[in-house]
């Protein structure tokens, strides 16, 4: 008569130890926090509620981050990179944006009607207005719209359209609802070609 013999099994030894990824820990961190400033503006940001939303220990918020302000002022780094993209999806259609301002104004509806980067526009602006430090991030959006605008429409219309794309963005956070593709064109085509004194396209 024949006997089987199940293998032997091993004894479960202690459990493998998680491998240290600190570079991995920061990012957590960091897209913790830039999430809560997303969602509840960068007043709302604190070590405890980092450390939660992140799931680490409370402690490490200030083991890669020297303060709540550093940790602040590189969240807001990060959102204000997420916008510079925006600005480099325009750079196609800036050429012929006054005879085809379509494309221009699909891209700009995109961006105000993405809750995340009106609230990170918005974040930023406010930081900025309470804290000197942080006032040029804040202005890096809109210099740059204008910057890229200027030489197709002049640099006083490229102004007007950055001041109606902050204008449009605090709109669209405040009443959860941006403007209308009708209304932003009619007023886009109406800054893009109003007189200005002294100018050759006047």
């Amino acid at each position: 008569m024949s006997h089987s013999h199940e293998p032997a099994v091993e004894p479960a030894g202690p459990p493998a130890p998680r491998r240290r990824d600190p570079e991995g820990r920061r990012l957590a961190i960091l897209a913790a926090a830039t999430e809560i400033i997303v969602e509840q503006g960068h007043s709302a940001l604190t070590h405890r509620a980092v450390a939660k939303r992140a799931s680490v220990p409370l402690g490490s918020t200030t083991q890669y981050f020297s303060s709540i302000d550093d940790l602040r002022e590189c969240a807001l780094q990060q959102l204000a990179e997420e916008i510079d993209e925006s600005i480099a999806r325009l750079e196609p259609f800036v050429a012929t944006m006054v005879e085809r301002p379509e494309p221009i104004i699909d891209e700009m509806l995109a961006y105000l009607e993405d809750p995340r980067t009106v609230h990170a526009d918005i974040a930023l602006m406010t930081s900025g207005m309470t804290d000197a430090r942080l006032r040029a991030l804040a202005l890096r959006w809109p210099e740059r719209l204008v910057e890229r605008l200027s030489p197709q429409i002049g640099e006083e219309r490229a102004v007007a359209l950055a001041v109606l794309m902050d204008g449009a963005t605090m709109h669209a956070g405040l009443t959860g609802t941006p403007l209308g593709r009708d209304e932003l064109t009619r007023i886009m085509r109406a800054l893009m070609t109003m007189p200005v004194p002294g100018s050759a396209n006047s």
